[in-house]
């Protein structure tokens, strides 16, 4: 099991690749990170398509679904509410957009929402799926990272909705989100163009350099060619369908 808290309220907890192609997606990252994948279940109300659990040795680590009409593919990072619906309300209290509840099965709820610079994320109401059961581990989910333009406008709406709160590090382009005083995740500031706002979802590899050249032959794109950062060695990764996904192996 991780080690990282996904169990508390206002945790991320759980992250899925919204697809055109959610079989197509499915084998991709099935080869690139040796995943497994569960029988299809019935999609979210409101939702085509199928909807697949992944596995790594047998523990759950992500999903893969159905894109709406019209919707870009991409990944999307969820945040645990003790009750969906007063969390869509206070959102829009404190700037944020509602894009869709759904019902998602087994007793979960969850809706899509934008936060007030336009970048979508989800919240989760537990049910039978309780969130990732492995992370912070090669080819898991290692990292959720907010890059948007107006540090301070986020740091208004996601402290007032998780009790996130900001820290900044010396000599580093982002600062860390903090609740309750563990990291739940990562802000960068951007200038909105050239790296439009958006959640990035980063998952632990043990090579960065070999996870790149293999997305490439399994049909995928480099966005970002692996580069040396203070601890860890990165890759920015585009999916054949043109979902952006991150990678990071430790430095010795």
């Amino acid at each position: 099991m991780t080690a990282r808290d996904t169990s508390s309220v206002g945790a991320p907890c759980w992250v899925d690749a919204w697809q055109p192609d959610p079989r197509a997606a499915k084998d991709f990252y099935g080869q690139l990170f040796g995943w497994s994948f569960d029988d299809p279940i019935p999609p979210p109300s409101g939702l085509d398509g199928d909807y697949y659990t992944a596995r790594l040795h047998g523990k759950l680590v992500a999903g893969i679904g159905q894109a709406p009409p019209q919707s870009p593919p991409g990944w999307l990072t969820h945040v645990r509410v003790e009750d969906v619906g007063e969390s869509l309300a206070r959102a829009e209290r404190v700037g944020g957009r509602r894009l869709g509840p759904f019902d998602a099965g087994s007793g979960d709820r969850f809706a899509l929402l934008a936060d007030p610079a336009g970048v979508p994320f989800c919240l989760r109401q537990a049910g039978g799926n309780d969130g990732v059961e492995l992370a912070d581990e090669p080819s898991c989910w290692a990292m959720s990272s907010l890059h948007t333009p107006d540090v301070g406008q986020a740091q208004a709406f996601y402290g007032a909705m998780f009790d996130w709160e900001l820290k900044s590090l010396p000599d580093v382009p982002f600062s860390q989100w903090l609740r309750s005083g563990r990291v739940v995740a990562v802000v960068t500031a951007t200038d909105g163009v050239e790296v439009p706002p958006h959640w990035s979802v980063n998952f632990a590899v043990t090579d960065a350099d070999a996870i790149a050249e293999h997305a490439v032959a399994l049909g995928g794109g480099i966005l970002m060619a692996p580069v040396d950062a203070p601890g860890f060695r990165s890759a920015v990764i585009r999916d054949p369908q043109g979902g952006v996904v991150a990678v990071s192996a430790p430095r010795g």
